[in-house]
């Protein structure tokens, strides 16, 4: 199974498409999402997210705070400024 997932800022969608793993720091420590992963709610800290596409290639971006949304295999990141 794969997750979607979005990175979005205000301006643009940085990130969209399938991936294997996503992981992100929150204010309450690292995570590490894989497919199933039980529904939550995070606030990101400014540090990296990694993505793992289905292709096995990893893309890493770099946030300044923001939130993580994760349900029923959807992962949802929204940053104010992100670079790669």
């Amino acid at each position: 199974m794969t997750l979607n997932v979005e990175l979005v800022s205000p301006t643009e969608r940085v990130w969209s498409g399938k991936a294997s793993f996503v992981s992100a720091r929150t204010v309450e420590g690292d995570l590490g999402i894989l497919s199933d992963h039980a529904p939550l709610f995070g606030v990101l800290v400014d540090g990296a997210v990694s993505i793992k596409g289905i292709d096995g290639s990893t893309t890493e971006f770099t946030v300044s705070g923001g939130f993580i949304s994760v349900s029923n295999n959807r992962v949802s990141i929204l940053t104010e400024t992100v670079s790669k």
